[in-house]
């Protein structure tokens, strides 16, 4: 009986220690920001203010499209292709604290996508403007927070401009907010990249890199260390590697693993590795961060088609717009989980995101249920369709939006090609001919594993 309730104690204890070694994530804290806002509709010139008197404004939670509340009139700008229904411009307000143990971490507020127009203040300092309503974005709030205080984050949306859409777009904060706090050194944002090179049934090489920022005042010594994670939640490989990287700067880190026997993703077999990342600054954790991703690949081929691990299959795929139909466009996971339900039952395999960057919670359930994906960038480029479209802005902010919707969806396994444009008017231009050069090179850059694409229309005049 001794000797039983000995083992039973060292068991007990290298449980423990154990669970010890495993990797908690308890340092990055993204916060749901998506409660208790206060919304206007109308044009509030001093609502960026920290004084004004938002008091009698309506409380709601996001995500929230002020379109579909409003009342259907073919007069609307917008007209019948945009849903006859207004826009118009909002402000949203939310007043909320900071603790001061805060104080020595880096903060910032991350929208999905708000449309369109987007302004943004901190306790009356102006942060920025985002025209484009389907790119994702963020500003650090640090330098202008109270800690131990109230703060107030104001966001003016313009969307009067019409039309400005070949489809219901929506109006306001539509897709999730979320509040990221992190240590100094830290991921950046969108900051890991993991490819799988080489891929066979029997194994395959895993490749990560990840951008490490330094927002502290002095050169830091940092560790990374990596753990992968198989589908079924075991720790499978354990990598860890120093770099040094300059006050204000960025570090590149690269990372190797093999994984023998992969569980290959498809979409009849939708699986997921993780892995899980943290940043040392000698013995202290100053951030982690988590990166769902599949193995498998894929090949094109002009006379036998598309292969999916070694395999013939045949892309049924559909064109998905955002909205949500008499739900509006603010986002509903669940609505869109049903979408893609009954396009399974229909015997679809593929989404084409029209014509713009979707919402990430789509991208994540697309990996999950196994649809392939084609992640379009632009309905336009210069030449407009619209008179108020992305046109007017394709020349300041391209170069931006593309970027950033690479650098955010490259993790997907469910993405299989990158669209820079759908039906574009410059496809027989001589400026076409510098456009798409220049939009698949940004691609290239950020991603050299998938193919690039362009939905032509036109027979060449």
């Amino acid at each position: 009986m001794k000797y039983l309730s000995l083992i039973g104690i060292l068991a007990c204890a290298a449980a423990i220690l154990f669970s010890c070694s495993e990797p908690t994530a308890n340092v990055r804290n993204t916060e749901d920001f998506n409660s208790d806002w206060k919304f206007a509709l109308g044009d509030f010139p001093d609502a960026s203010q920290p004084v004004f008197d938002d008091g009698s404004w309506r409380t709601l939670d996001l995500p929230h499209d002020w379109s579909i509340e409003g009342n259907f009139s073919p007069d609307h700008p917008a007209g019948t292709g945009g849903g006859a229904l207004p826009g118009g411009i909002g402000w949203y307000r939310k007043t909320f604290d900071v603790p001061v143990a805060d104080s020595t971490k880096k903060i910032f507020i991350h929208f999905d996508g708000v449309y369109r127009n987007a302004e943004v203040w901190i306790n009356g300092q102006y942060l920025g403007k985002r025209p484009y309503g389907y790119s994702s974005f963020r500003y650090e709030l640090t330098p202008w927070l109270n800690f131990g205080g109230k703060n107030i984050l104001a966001v003016k949306v313009d969307n009067s401009k019409q039309p400005n859409s070949r489809w219901y777009s929506g109006s306001g904060i539509y897709r999730n907010v979320w509040l990221v706090k992190t240590g100094k050194i830290h991921v950046d944002l969108w900051g890991t990249y993991i490819t799988t090179p080489q891929v066979t049934k029997e194994s395959a090489q895993i490749v990560i890199r990840t951008t490490v920022k330094n927002a502290s005042p002095v050169e830091q010594t940092v560790a990374l260390r990596t753990f992968i994670f198989s589908p079924e939640g075991k720790k499978i490989s354990t990598l860890k590697t120093e770099t040094t990287i300059p006050a204000g700067s960025t570090g590149e880190v690269t990372q190797e693993a093999t994984v023998t026997s992969p569980h290959l993703w498809s979409v009849n077999h939708p699986v997921l590795y993780k892995s899980f990342t943290q940043v040392l600054a000698g013995d202290e954790v100053t951030d982690d961060y988590e990166t769902p991703f599949g193995i498998r690949y894929f090949a094109f081929d002009r006379e036998k088609g598309f292969f999916l691990n070694g395999e013939p299959m045949k892309i049924l795929g559909v064109c998905n717009h955002h909205d949500l139909g008499c739900l509006g466009a603010a986002i509903n996971t669940r609505a869109l989980e049903r979408q893609l339900e009954i396009l399974k039952a229909m015997g679809a395999n593929a989404i084409r995101t029209s014509h713009n960057p979707p919402a990430p919670e789509l991208l994540n359930l697309c990996d999950r249920m196994g649809f392939l994906v084609m992640d379009e960038a632009f309905d336009m480029w210069k030449i407009n369709k619209t008179p108020f479209d992305y046109g007017l802005d394709f020349d300041e902010w391209h170069q931006a939006d593309l970027r950033d919707m690479i650098l955010r969806d490259r993790n997907h396994p469910s993405v299989i090609i990158w669209s820079i444009g759908n039906e574009i008017p410059e496809q027989w231009d001589t400026s076409g001919l510098r456009i798409a050069p220049e939009l698949a090179g940004i691609v290239k850059s950020l991603d050299p594993t998938r193919p690039i694409t362009s939905a032509c229309n036109n027979p060449n005049p």
